[in-house]
C-alpha cells in the first residue's frame, strides 16, 4: 500500500463529525510542534512560527510564518462537514414499542444508501455552566453501533426497484429502541448523559450527527480501491494538513482554511463565505507589524487551491462524465474547471498547477462538467472573490459521491498531498 492510505484510514475514523475532524487536525498540528492561539484574543507572533486557530469548534486555521514572510502567499481550503442526518431537538418520537430519532438531512445526502446500516452518533453536547452566558461544551462520540434505518421489505412496497422515494420526515427517521417501557425523551437524555457521565439535567442542547460506523477498507483484485464513509471531504482536510506540516521550512506565509458549512450553502459564522479567513490573515499582519498596504500588496499575488472532491467517470453510467474529460480513479489530482466559474480557476490557475504536477512527477487529470449536467460547486469561487485572488480547484476523483459509502483509488490521496506539499514548498 502507499504511504498515506493507512493515515487516511485512521483520520477517517476519527472524523465522524466536523468537531472531531477539528479535533483531529488539531492533533496532527500538536505533533509537528504547531501552537494553538487564543481566538479572542490578541496575538505574538513571530517568523519561522507555526500556529493554528479554532473556529466554534467546528473549523480550523493553521499557518507557518516563513522566514521571508512578504516574499508570497499560498492558501489552501477545504471543508469539515458531509452530508448526513442530524438530530433535532427532543429527538424521541414513539410509534408503539419502537423509539425513534427525529432528524433533518444536512447536505445533498444520497438518502438510500443510509437504509439498513448501523449508526452511530458523535458531535457535541452543552451543559449549564458557572451562568447563562458560560455553557459547559463537551464532545461525544458513541462509537458503538446505536441506530438503523431499516427499509420497507419489498413484499411490501412491490415497486421498490422502480425507483425508491424517501421522505426525509417519514423514511429516514432511525430506530433508536425497541423497549416500550422506556420514558421517550428521559432514554435519549439519559443514554447521552451515561456517555459523558453526567446528569441528564445537566444537558440544555446538543449537536449530533448520525454517521455509519463500518470502517474503511480496501477494495479489488489488487487492493486498488478504498471504500469509505465521509471520504467527500476528509480526503481533502487530511491534505491539507499533510502539505502545510510536510513544508514546514516554506518561506512565505502558508496557510490552510478547513471551514465548516460548505454542504448547506458555506454562509456562517464558520464558513466560507464569513468574514473569518479576511480577519485572520489581516491579524497575522497586524500581529508581524506589518502594514494594511502591505497586506493588500501581498494579497494581489497571493494563490488558493480549493481542495474537494471530484466526479470520476461512472463504469455504468458513462454519459454522465465530459466526452473528453472524465477523470478515472487511481488516475491522479484532478483540476476542476468551469465556465460558469462553480469551479474557480482560469487558464493561468491551470497552468501553475500543471506545472507543479509536472515538475514534482505527480498524476493529473481534467475535470468539466457533462454540458447538459448542472453539476457541483465548490467554496473555491466564494473564498477567491472575497479575497480577489487567483485560485484553482483540485482534489481526489470518487465514485458514488454524497452516497453513505464513497469509493476513490488507493494512489489517489498520494497524488494529492505531494501537490499540496509542492505548492506549499515551491
Amino acid at each position: 500500500m502507499t504511504i498515506q492510505t493507512e493515515p487516511l484510514f485512521s483520520f477517517l475514523t476519527q472524523a465522524v463529525s466536523p468537531y472531531h475532524a477539528v479535533r483531529a487536525g488539531k492533533d496532527v498540528l500538536r505533533r509537528h510542534g504547531y501552537e494553538e492561539l487564543p481566538w479572542t484574543q490578541a496575538w505574538r507572533l513571530h517568523q519561522e512560527g507555526t500556529y493554528f486557530v479554532s473556529l466554534y469548534g467546528s473549523a480550523l486555521m493553521a499557518f507557518h510564518v516563513g522566514k521571508n514572510v512578504r516574499s508570497h502567499v499560498r492558501l489552501a481550503a477545504a471543508h469539515t462537514d458531509f452530508p448526513c442526518l442530524r438530530i433535532k431537538p427532543q429527538a424521541v418520537a414513539k410509534q408503539r414499542v419502537y423509539s425513534r430519532l427525529n432528524v433533518e438531512v444536512y447536505g445533498g445526502m444520497n438518502r438510500s444508501t443510509w437504509l439498513d446500516r448501523p449508526l452511530s452518533l458523535a458531535g457535541k453536547i452543552v451543559l449549564r455552566g458557572s451562568d447563562a452566558f458560560q455553557p459547559r461544551t463537551q464532545y461525544v462520540n458513541l462509537k458503538r453501533p446505536l441506530l438503523t434505518i431499516p427499509s420497507l421489505a419489498i413484499h411490501m412496497e412491490p415497486k421498490t426497484n422502480d425507483g425508491l422515494v424517501l421522505n426525509p420526515q417519514k423514511d429516514m427517521l432511525p430506530l433508536f429502541s425497541c423497549d416500550g417501557t422506556e420514558l421517550a425523551e428521559e432514554s435519549l437524555l439519559s443514554y447521552l448523559a451515561d456517555a459523558l457521565q453526567v446528569d441528564s439535567d445537566a444537558i440544555l442542547a446538543y449537536e449530533l450527527t448520525a454517521y455509519p460506523v463500518e470502517p474503511p477498507c480496501y477494495l479489488g483484485a489488487h487492493d486498488e480501491l478504498i471504500s469509505a464513509s465521509r471520504l467527500d471531504n476528509m480526503t481533502s482536510v487530511l491534505a491539507c494538513l499533510d502539505g502545510l506540516v510536510t513544508a514546514k521550512e516554506a518561506d512565505g506565509l502558508s496557510l490552510i482554511a478547513l471551514f465548516d458549512n460548505e454542504e448547506v450553502g458555506s454562509r456562517t459564522k464558520q464558513g466560507a463565505l464569513s468574514a473569518a479567513l479576511p480577519n485572520i490573515l489581516q491579524r497575522i499582519y497586524a500581529a508581524l507589524s506589518l502594514t494594511q498596504n502591505d497586506y493588500l500588496t501581498d494579497l494581489s499575488r497571493a494563490f488558493l487551491l480549493s481542495v474537494d472532491v471530484a466526479h470520476a467517470l461512472h463504469p455504468n453510467a458513462p454519459e454522465k462524465n465530459d466526452i473528453t474529460n472524465f477523470p478515472v480513479l487511481n488516475g491522479g489530482v484532478v483540476l476542476k474547471t468551469a465556465a460558469s466559474q462553480s469551479y474557480v480557476g482560469d487558464a493561468e490557475s491551470i497552468a501553475i498547477i500543471r506545472a507543479l504536477c509536472e515538475t514534482n512527477d505527480i498524476p493529473w487529470q481534467y475535470y468539466v462538467n457533462c454540458s447538459d449536467i448542472r453539476g457541483g460547486s465548490t467554496l473555491g469561487s466564494l473564498v477567491s472573490a472575497n479575497l480577489a485572488i487567483r485560485a484553482m480547484d483540485i482534489g481526489v476523483p470518487l465514485l458514488a459521491m454524497h452516497s453513505a459509502r464513497e469509493l476513490m483509488g488507493t494512489r489517489d490521496q498520494d497524488a494529492l498531498t505531494q501537490l499540496l506539499t509542492a505548492f506549499f514548498a515551491g
